[in-house]
């Protein structure tokens, strides 16, 4: 089988040595014989029957494991979803599911589509769709949620320890870039823009446009919690605020067809608008393009806490059967040079574990103020007590806070949430719920602790360093108890967007957030005071 690569090898090393471009086809080629004589024998020879399909989709994707977290294999059903969440269409129940440990879980539904019509409400656990147990199914049992326009499908779920069933009638699902926006004084228009699908450009320009008819002469775009999604969509709502022409973001790459100057093409909508963006932990990628480019361009005043820190670029290529791979290719730079990205996953640390960009590098703006390439876009106006850590990451990665709302809800069902606020007794209660549910988590202390030191190391150093050891770990264990309390403000304000949400869905929250959220307050403050808006820029 060798031969077959000899004469193809020998005009490749001629190509190689012309263009001076790095190869390694003879060692794929190697590689990919070796792998698919093994995957050949195992499937063959194995006492046990295999499921080669499932084999294969585990390899492929534990290869890519060592990469980034973005670079990944997408069999037909992830296809199917990324279109689906570029496109903001798709046919099915109208809700936001999930696995978490084995458990299908309602975490929104969404007002008057079929699964909140139907009486399904957040935390009900599904356990059976159709007649097909989720227990048993091995794929994503979401899919089995989705379906033809007018069909429906049975649902079981377990309600407050209760079975219960339900028929919903799948309907088309059309998800808004733009969920909210209205006027948040008589002078700021407030727009909240949740995802980059194709609709989040032309969604944003409605809502502007619509807002400056109503009197807006300010504006606020919120950006918290959006995942990112289309570059060109990023580009073009930038393009919103500043002349054609405009440098949004270059792309570069070890293949030169990648590196790429990303340019405003059209006529911008108002130029001279007072801007101020919002930016959370979660706000990544397309998100961080908008707020970390109008920053650099002095265009907009940016309030929160630090963005995530994805300045990966991927692109879908397409794989035979249906499947893709999604690759990253490049990285971006805002039009100051920074690259927002943080974790490095090219050098990691001796467990492995991608370690956080140590780069601390000035660049200006327009304007010539101070940015940092250090991982993120730092904000101008910074909300400290909102910002992330390890606790309040463990509490909302766990449901910890998404399981004490649906215990309060069903206990307290006809709260009334004008000008609510969690009180210090509810508080106090969730305290009490966070240690009768056992909850623990690993501060970054620990996971150095215990990757530097196993017991063998403790025991060989003696009872006196294995004491200290351990009082030091007890002493840490304490400390984590104590942070519900020094993270107090941070974690009642996910509490209660938590329980907004379940009394009055995803537009009263946003209603709330206009007379509540501090950072909101603090976006309006700066507005209102064009001194200092101008002073920041400036």
């Amino acid at each position: 089988m060798k031969k077959k690569f000899l004469i193809p090898l020998l005009a490749l090393t001629v190509l190689v040595t012309a263009t001076s471009y790095r190869n390694d086809y003879f060692e794929i080629a190697k590689q990919v014989e070796i792998f698919t004589t093994m995957f050949k024998e195992l499937n063959m020879n194995y006492v046990d029957e295999t499921n080669p399909a499932e084999l294969m989709d585990h390899a492929i994707k534990s290869m890519l494991e060592d990469l980034d977290p973005y670079t990944r294999f997408m069999n037909e059903q992830d296809v199917e979803s990324f279109r689906i969440n570029n496109n903001g269409e798709y046919s099915g129940i109208g809700a936001m599911v999930r696995s978490y440990n084995d458990k299908l879980l309602i975490i929104e539904p969404y007002e008057g589509y079929p699964a909140d019509k139907a009486g399904l409400k957040a935390g009900d656990e599904i356990i059976q769709i159709g007649d097909i147990s989720v227990s048993d199914f091995k794929d994503d049992a979401t899919e089995l949620l989705k379906g033809a326009k007018n069909s429906s499908v049975e649902v079981t779920y377990l309600r407050q320890g209760k079975t219960m069933t339900t028929m919903v009638d799948r309907e088309e699902i059309e998800v808004d870039a733009v969920p909210f926006y209205r006027m948040a004084d008589e002078n700021t228009g407030y727009i909240v823009l949740s995802r980059f699908n194709r609709k989040a450009a032309s969604q944003t320009r409605e809502a502007l446009e619509d807002l400056k008819s109503k009197g807006a002469r300010q504006l606020i775009l919120d950006l918290r919690g959006n995942p990112g999604g289309l570059l060109s969509e990023a580009i073009e709502i930038c393009n919103l605020f500043v002349e054609e022409g405009e440098l949004i973001v270059s792309t570069r790459s070890k293949v030169k067809k990648f590196n790429q100057e990303f340019k405003t093409r059209k006529r911008p909508v108002d130029t001279q608008i007072p801007l101020a963006i919002l930016i959370d932990d979660k706000s990544a990628s397309a998100s961080e393009i908008v707020s970390g480019a109008l920053q650099d361009l002095d265009r907009a005043v940016v309030v929160g806490s630090r963005s995530f820190g994805k300045g990966l670029v991927q692109r879908p290529i397409k794989l035979t059967y249906g499947t893709q791979l999604k690759v990253t290719i490049s990285r971006y730079y805002t039009p100051s040079g920074r690259c927002i990205q943080s974790m490095d996953y090219w050098n990691r640390d001796e467990q492995g574990n991608a370690v956080s960009k140590k780069s601390f590098r000035e660049y200006k703006t327009r304007n010539g103020r101070t940015v940092y390439d250090n991982g993120g876009v730092t904000p101008d106006v910074t909300i400290e007590e909102l910002q992330q850590n390890a606790l309040t990451q463990a509490l909302n990665n766990n449901l910890v806070i998404f399981d004490f709302a649906t215990d309060f809800y069903y206990r307290h069902p006809n709260l009334d949430t004008n000008n609510f606020s969690l009180s210090d007794e509810v508080y106090t209660s969730f305290k009490s719920f966070v240690k009768d549910q056992g909850f623990d988590y690993e501060t970054r202390a620990e996971q150095v602790l215990h990757n530097q030191l196993d017991q063998e190391e403790i025991a060989l150093l003696g009872n006196e360093v294995e004491t200290e050891y351990q009082q030091l770990l007890n002493s840490i264990s304490k400390s984590k108890i104590n942070a519900l309390d020094t993270q107090k403000e941070r974690i009642k304000k996910d509490i209660e967007d938590e329980l907004i949400t379940r009394y009055t869905y995803r537009e009263g929250l946003y209603n709330y957030y206009l007379d509540h959220d501090q950072t909101i307050m603090q976006a309006r403050g700066v507005l209102n005071d064009t001194e200092r808006y101008q002073s920041i820029l400036q």
